[in-house]
């Protein structure tokens, strides 16, 4: 069977999934939690394949990390599948419930999305999030995840499924596709694909963007960067900083551009250099940052100084222990900075004054703005959707972590009793619009 064969059952069971209650859609989230934690020495066994085989082709130590799935891994997803469970049904919710007239009213109803395609990176707890959101939110899913953890997706996919199904799930709820040409089989599929997600570089998410219909959410960098203002706390400063590059590198949230206040960076800068070049942090920034640093350590031949860089490298995704570093004149130049180089993703202040963080929250054209905290909390469980599909940076729709509300949209239902749009239009009668 290929993708469009597929999708297109899909597509007639994403009614019968959209239909299911609230009280099945929890239930099948208990049972898979609990067929998760029965079947994971299984889990495990398929993951250690696809680490040797990491270790075998010299993969990334940051992408290994992402790859690994093990106790704590499992713990994390299946209590973020008990804080799902929590959450309220995102299905079926009277979003306005209006009268137009006497005996004609009007209500705005979340539903479903459909089917979604959802092509993400190589990280076997992201499968087990994407499938629960959509359980819960009761959409149909087309799984594609990273080919270093092939064993691990399918040993995933098929304790995820085969309970979904046995606990009142239409066969067409998930499908899991594994080979590379799939994708493009599956851009094609504009019929019976509602949305598509892509995780993944730059270039991939373009590449998707480019060839399909189908309408495409998600977001393609992470470059996030972290500003000291001159009003700034060092003793708030510091930690927030190293939280932000160094607690997990290979995550789209981390920071990946440390701006500083001319007015502190004397002061700053040689502190904050110290504190990150013992949590392994290379540094690049620009000349005068460089100087400034350098001077402080009095070694301007040490292998920890600062490579020179110059603003078009302001524009780089590291993933990795690596940190770009500016001075800037003030917030309105790190808000210009931020908005020319930044991916629009989560972007955050460090000061005391909140007349400066108000201004730099405004005008800062990201999905996430924070004052005084660490760019890693930009996360769907951290923010309290009990998980994410992704991260958005589009405007329309779904915007910052994508949880239940992002997999949902509305329709219109319209009660009346025999009413006709020709006594209005002729004025027999008049609207009077009136908010239930």
């Amino acid at each position: 069977m290929n993708m469009q064969e597929a999708t297109s059952i899909m597509k007639a069971d994403s009614y019968k999934m959209a239909a299911l209650s609230e009280d099945t859609r929890n239930n099948i989230l208990v049972h898979v939690k609990d067929a998760l934690i029965a079947h994971k020495d299984e889990i495990f066994a398929a993951n250690a394949k696809d680490m040797a085989a990491a270790e075998e082709n010299g993969i990334a130590a940051s992408v290994k990390k992402r790859l690994k799935f093990d106790e704590h891994k499992l713990a994390d997803v299946t209590n973020g599948i008990d804080e799902l469970i929590k959450l309220p049904d995102p299905v079926g919710q009277i979003q306005l419930k209006r009268e137009l007239d006497e005996g004609l009213v009007l209500q705005r109803v979340s539903c479903p999305i459909g089917v979604i395609g959802i092509i993400f990176e190589a990280r076997p707890d992201a499968l087990v999030q994407i499938s629960s959101l959509c359980i819960k939110s009761g959409n149909c899913a087309v799984l594609k995840g990273g080919k270093e953890t092939a064993n691990t997706n399918k040993a995933l996919f098929d304790v995820i499924y085969s309970t979904a199904v046995a606990n009142g799930a239409p066969e067409g709820c998930m499908l899991q596709a594994s080979q590379h040409n799939e994708i493009d089989e599956l851009l094609s599929c504009n019929k019976s694909v509602d949305l598509l997600i892509p995780r993944g570089s730059n270039a991939f998410v373009q590449y998707i963007m480019n060839n399909t219909k189908i309408p495409v959410m998600g977001h393609a960098d992470g470059i996030c960067h972290t500003y000291i203002d001159k009003d700034a706390d060092i003793e708030k400063a510091i930690p927030i900083i190293i939280d932000a590059k160094t607690q997990y590198t290979a995550a789209c949230n981390a920071t990946e551009t440390l701006l500083v206040h001319r007015d502190v960076a004397k002061e700053m800068l040689p502190v904050m250099a110290k504190a990150l070049k013992k949590h392994g942090v290379k540094l690049r920034g620009t000349a005068e940052a460089a100087e400034i640093i350098n001077q402080a350590e009095r070694n301007m031949s040490s292998p920890n100084g600062i490579e020179i860089i110059g603003d078009d490298d302001f524009n780089t995704e590291y993933l990795d222990l690596v940190l770009s570093v500016k001075i800037v004149n003030d917030v309105q130049e790190a808000i210009s900075h931020i908005n020319h180089f930044g991916s629009h993703h989560t972007d955050c202040i460090v000061t005391e004054n909140n007349e400066t963080a108000a201004l730099f929250m405004q005008l800062v054209d990201s999905a996430g703005v924070y004052q005084n905290c660490s760019t890693r909390f930009a996360d769907g469980f951290r923010y309290g959707f009990g998980a994410e599909v992704g991260i958005s940076t589009s405007k329309i729709h779904a915007r910052g972590p994508v949880g239940l509300e992002g997999l949902v949209t509305y329709k219109y239902k319209l009660y009346g009793h025999g009413q006709i749009v020709d006594d209005y239009a002729t004025g027999k009668k008049q609207f009077h619009f009136k908010d239930l």
